[in-house]
């Protein structure tokens, strides 16, 4: 298929922005006014000029042939990937065709995919050179395995007597002991080398004096540490699956060496989460032959988008492997065969009582699980008291959204999408309720994303 045949759509150009403000801004560029030089190529490039505010216009490019996600070069002082240009010469390709017609590329945007596609060929060939020679020593790999593993392990047992004196004590001292006392803790953690116990417990410092119920959720949460650290200390003594998964939870690195799974990939959905060290981008794919939904993490310095990018709605022709753990949903992307390009697929759904037997069988295999994905099949969100929910259409059930869903404007376009009707909707369903990603209206459409 050529790049003319693939066009995207604006929702899901606008699901590439790093944040609300470079929505607004490109959206304002998405016409032909401020362009001029525009052009693509059936290989994949679209360039153009864009009128700024000084004598030169800015120089835009964006490789939309790499099937794992878009890739943007700006002559623009911006340090947003991509950047308010790039956003709206998508929009202009994706709109209109006259605007930007078929062409041969000039020669900065040539030089620049022609430079962008040498490294990549150059990287591949040192992974694979990396991959050879990483096996090299495994003597050597073992020996760093277990002194980590030792680390682990005093960390591990160093928790557990704080998490003692913290119950013999009474949970009351938490709330007088502040976040100091957590964040110390959790230091404590990272120099064992633990960092999921470390991101555990500063989850923990957060919840004292949160509303009414804190001393509950704080004990549920103190007992999943327990049950971890415990799960560490006699990891010998469980199943390969659950042994992986607890490894994975204490925040060990681990490859995926799942064998390759080639399919046809849908992006069900693509969004980004913060913290002061790290944005992670989470990338839910669903396989048209294989009927697996599975999960690719990316992730970027804090405050930069991860490289990373697959618009909602696409679908890529590639393999993955998956990661070791029981039940584990994620995967690493391997090779890609076709370009990404928009899909008529859509994953079959459930019932909402379905999906919540469906997080409770998952719990069996990993305690820890936050969540699960979901494809919910004709729900109509309605509300309930001051929250709102996901109503099954044809059974006297629903599934509460979380508090972090009914606060976000996804959720209005989600009601508006709607209008009383039933949709199709994919997200993410846990303990604390059903997040929206991404909803298909009944009959042909195409998927909106939510977040």
């Amino acid at each position: 298929m050529t790049q003319q045949g693939a066009r995207w759509t604006a929702d899901q150009v606008l699901a590439l922005a790093p944040d609300a403000a470079s929505r607004k801004a490109g959206s304002k560029l998405g016409a032909a006014g401020p362009w001029s030089e525009a052009g693509s190529s059936d290989e994949g490039t679209v360039w153009g000029l864009c009128k700024g505010s000084g004598s030169k216009p800015y120089q835009t490019v964006v490789d939309i042939a790499d099937a794992a996600g878009p890739a943007y070069k700006c002559s623009c002082p911006s340090r947003k990937f991509p950047c308010k240009h790039a956003l709206g010469l998508l929009l202009l390709w994706a709109a209109d065709d006259a605007a930007v017609p078929p062409g041969q590329e000039p020669e900065w945007a040539r030089q620049w995919t022609a430079g962008r596609r040498r490294r990549a060929e150059e990287k591949k060939a040192g992974d694979d050179s990396g991959a050879q020679s990483g096996s090299a020593d495994p003597e050597a790999a073992r020996r760093r395995a277990e002194r980590r593993a030792d680390r682990v392990t005093a960390g591990a047992v160093e928790l557990e007597q704080r998490l003692a004196d913290l119950l013999r004590g009474g949970l009351a001292t938490a709330e007088q002991s502040g976040y100091g006392l957590w964040e110390e803790t959790a230091a404590r953690m990272v120099d064992a080398q633990a960092q999921g116990l470390a991101g555990r417990v500063r989850e923990l410092g957060a919840i004292p004096s949160t509303g009414p119920g804190w001393p509950v959720r704080l004990l549920e949460e103190c007992a999943l540490l327990h049950l971890l650290g415990r799960g560490w200390l006699r990891r010998e003594r469980l199943p390969d699956g659950l042994a992986a998964t607890v490894r994975s939870r204490m925040g060990l690195p681990a490859s995926a060496d799942g064998p390759p799974l080639r399919d046809r990939w849908l992006v069900l959905a693509q969004y980004d989460t913060t913290d002061p060290r790290l944005t992670t981008r989470r990338i839910w794919l669903y396989g048209a032959d294989s009927h697996r939904t599975v999960l690719l993490l990316s992730y970027g310095a804090a405050g930069r988008s991860p490289e990373l990018a697959l618009p909602v709605g696409l679908a890529l022709e590639a393999e993955v492997s998956a990661y070791p753990g029981a039940g584990q949903p994620r995967v690493a992307l391997g090779e890609q065969f076709a370009r990404s390009a928009p899909a008529a697929i859509r994953p079959p759904g459930m019932t909402t009582s379905r999906a919540a037997a469906r997080y409770g069988d998952a719990l069996r295999d990993d305690p820890w699980l936050e969540s699960v994905p979901v494809t919910l099949d004709r729900v109509v969100p309605a509300p309930d008291g001051d929250s709102w929910q996901l109503a099954d259409a044809d059974e006297d059930a629903a599934l509460p959204l979380t508090p972090g869903a009914r606060s976000r404007p996804g959720l209005w376009r989600l009601v508006a999408l709607s209008g009383g009707a039933p949709v199709k909707v994919f997200g993410e369903y846990g303990h604390q309720g059903f997040t929206p990603l991404t909803v298909w209206p009944e009959g042909p459409g195409d998927p909106v994303a939510l977040c």
